[in-house]
């Protein structure tokens, strides 16, 4: 009875203590293009799963690619990481291509999902067109990276050159055929299901994953993040491109106003901080400040039109060729969102430029200039000598080259001095 009673443990504590725990896994959705913003969410998903002492960090995965440089950042943070990282390329219909074939290939383990499919690696300019020797440095480094990756995670090395130089693309089914990838998995249970008990090399040595039938813990991308994202679209970054460069006319058009000045300066930071992630165009963004400058003259100089209808066509082939387009179709800019905004654009300029001209061909009102033309009564005989007149209330000496009797109505045909000069109406 005694050594019974011994057995028993001494609280329940102990008994939860000694029962195995359920494996967590972390799993965060990225279904945009690469780039800082999706630095950022990785490097916190990976604090927050090393938080939670997760067996993995799945990541699935559905990109058209990005920029170079972020995804160079994430490879760095995966090859560092003490928590295996998962690529999982998904749902049915998802891609990983370009930057995403890198991402895979740094991976741990690195999965798809039916009708998926992965490849097309080639680099890309981000910027002026490159020459055939720095485009070749450039595919040489890349072809180099992912070679590297692929001895390190015993895939197809042949293969992901190819992707490199050629563009290749494969389905998920070809993918699994030629080691790309580890499983081919219906779905995130599945996956799990396929993936326990194997071992993968993390930065601290082999690590056995014990994944099946783990508690899956979805990371959010955070508030700030989601924003952060939403500006890194280009249709966002153009608009906020054009409202920068209204708020700074407004400002330097009339200085002192401030909030013009405040709201363009954030607003051209903001599309600077977005144009980072897009392959710009600097011939489009020196178009679109020439818009600029010539629509400003023509609210300056009467060119009846000429500086403006420039300014329309700058501003158009500029917005055109902001983005390159050719080279990044996924990162092209609409043309709902273009004609619009030089719709809009246009009109306030010319709306400016003739209200301008309007000012300057306006009768002067105030001042000696501005009686010229006003209607009157003479008070007194009027000749060559002088005489006096009534006008607006107000008694001026006047003097006609005619004579003009007294009670007649007068016009004020020019003024010298505090003297005008009239003429009989």
């Amino acid at each position: 009875m005694s050594a019974a009673l011994l057995a028993i443990p001494a609280s329940a504590d102990e008994a939860f203590d000694d029962a195995p725990e359920t494996p967590v896994v972390t799993v965060m959705r990225i279904n945009s293009a690469i780039g800082p913003i999706t630095v950022r969410e990785i490097k916190n998903g990976l604090e927050r799963s090393e938080d939670l002492d997760a067996e993995a960090f799945v990541i699935e995965l559905n990109t058209p690619g990005g920029n170079m440089e972020s995804t160079w950042d994430i490879i760095q943070v995966i090859l560092a990481s003490e928590i295996p990282v998962v690529i999982y390329v998904s749902p049915p219909g998802a891609r990983a291509a370009s930057a995403g074939v890198y991402i895979s290939y740094a991976a741990h383990v690195a999965a798809m999902a039916p009708q998926t499919n992965i490849g097309s690696a080639h680099p890309v300019s981000m910027g002026a067109p490159m020459d055939s020797t720095m485009a070749e440095k450039v595919t040489n480094d890349a072809v180099a990276k992912i070679k590297t990756l692929g001895q390190k995670r015993g895939r197809n090395i042949e293969w992901a050159e190819e992707a490199v130089r050629q563009s290749v693309s494969v389905t998920e089914f070809e993918a699994l055929e030629l080691n790309v990838i580890d499983f081919l998995a219906d779905d995130l249970d599945d996956l799990l299901y396929q993936m326990d008990g194997a071992t993968v090399e993390i930065i601290t040595g082999d690590f056995v994953l014990d994944t099946e039938g783990a508690e899956k813990v979805p990371l959010n991308v955070g508030f700030a993040n989601q924003i952060l994202e939403i500006l890194s679209d280009p249709n966002v970054a153009y608009i906020l491109m054009t409202i920068g460069l209204l708020g700074l006319y407004f400002e330097f058009s009339n200085p002192g106003a401030i909030l013009p000045g405040v709201i363009g300066g954030i607003a051209l930071i903001l599309a600077l901080f977005s144009f980072q992630a897009l392959p710009i165009n600097f011939a489009g963004v020196l178009l679109i400040l020439l818009a600029l400058v010539l629509f400003l003259l023509e609210v300056k100089i009467t060119s009846h039109g000429i500086l403006g209808g420039g300014g329309v066509i700058s501003l158009f082939l500029g917005s055109l060729m902001l983005v390159n387009d050719a080279e990044w179709p996924y990162k092209s800019i609409s043309l709902s969102v273009i004609i619009p905004v030089v719709v809009v654009f246009t009109l306030f300029f010319f709306l400016a430029a003739w209200l301008s001209i309007r000012a300057h061909k306006r009768k002067v009102e105030t001042g000696q200039a501005g009686i010229v033309g006003e209607i009157g009564v003479a008070k007194s005989v009027i000749g060559p000598d002088g005489g006096s007149v009534f006008i607006n209330g107000e008694y001026w000496k006047a003097v006609s080259e005619v004579q003009i009797e007294p009670n007649n109505k007068i016009k004020v045909v020019d003024v010298k001095g505090m003297e005008l000069r009239v003429e009989k109406l």
